[in-house]
């Protein structure tokens, strides 16, 4: 319970440092988008790059790993997709709440809490599911936001439209350069990591007091129906997510216990601020996520301290 809540407070802390800046005044209105561009631009790209380029082969080539915790992200996404797309939901901001539903917060709680309740042996297959979640995944789901947007004209001039939006994305160019220097084999420059350590290392920070600005210039809309979702989407990260991956990771693909424990473990964790980044960045409707990333990230102090308790092999 301790090592979650130590994991937890400081994201708390910053959500609330961003809600206290806009409502004092400290920041003006237009501060939410300015400091989400900071990070879709310019932080988060490098983040990527970062940690692309300083992988080890022998660390994330975890076949089997790969798969159980993929599988999970991937089944928890499409059937979101398909029930969001059945009820309604334009197609980029279906791929946005299927984002919010699957979406692990493996970067910015999963590497501080594996390392407090797991330890340093643990951290290998914590990079290989933030590679998952944050290069994968969210790419799926960029280039499904893009789709969507794309309207107006024959499907081969939606296509082009998007692929040209793509290539020109620094969410997508950053690990495929990242890739390309690990592939290389090629070390980067001292000069050169000191840059990425500074600007990658602002990509947490800023996204979370965004969030916070966020919610804190956001007027309170009554009816549930909002609320209703919110909480489906965080049952469905916080439950069903996990839920999936065991599923796969034991019975089926029968992992070490060790190893299914933490693909389990990092699928159980709440919501990341990648959705909300993406909501924000499109100009789509952020209420939903932002709440989606609140609660998940309250209540996961509940349901990964009680997976930690009852299931640590």
């Amino acid at each position: 319970m301790l090592a979650s809540l130590s994991a937890v407070l400081p994201v708390f802390a910053l959500i609330l440092v961003g809600w206290i800046a806009a409502k004092t005044k400290a920041l003006g209105p237009a501060a939410t988008r300015e400091v989400n561009r900071l990070v879709v631009q310019l932080a988060l790209p490098a983040l990527l790059f970062d940690i692309v380029a300083n992988a080890s082969l022998d660390q994330i080539w975890q076949p089997n790993f790969i798969l159980a915790f993929g599988l999970g992200c991937a089944i928890v996404f499409a059937l979101t997709l398909f029930l969001r797309l059945r009820q309604g939901r334009r197609l980029a901001d279906a791929a946005i709440d299927s984002l919010n539903a699957s979406y692990a917060n493996t970067g910015f709680i999963g590497f501080p809490l594996v390392l407090a309740a797991v330890g340093d042996s643990a951290i290998g297959l914590t990079l290989v599911a933030n590679l998952v979640t944050v290069c994968v995944l969210f790419g799926v789901a960029l280039i499904l936001v893009e789709s969507g947007l794309q309207t107006g004209g024959r499907r081969r001039d939606i296509g082009l439209k998007t692929l040209s939006s793509l290539a020109r994305n620094p969410l997508i160019i950053a690990p495929a350069l990242g890739a390309a220097v690990l592939a290389s084999g090629w070390t980067l420059p001292a000069p050169v990591q000191t840059f990425l350590d500074l600007l990658g290392g602002a990509a947490s920070p800023c996204a979370l007091i965004a969030l916070g600005l966020f919610m804190a210039n956001t007027p309170s809309r009554k009816g549930g129906g909002g609320t209703i979702t919110a909480c489906l989407l965080v049952c469905t990260k916080l439950i069903v997510h996990p839920a999936i991956t065991w599923l796969i990771a034991g019975p089926i693909l029968r992992l070490p216990s060790d190893m299914a424990f933490m693909a389990v473990l990092l699928a159980a964790l709440p919501t990341g601020t990648g959705p909300f980044m993406l909501a924000e960045f499109y100009e789509r409707e952020a209420t939903l996520t932002s709440r989606v990333v609140l609660l998940s990230t309250i209540l996961s102090l509940l349901t990964v301290s009680a997976y930690l308790a009852f299931a640590h092999p």
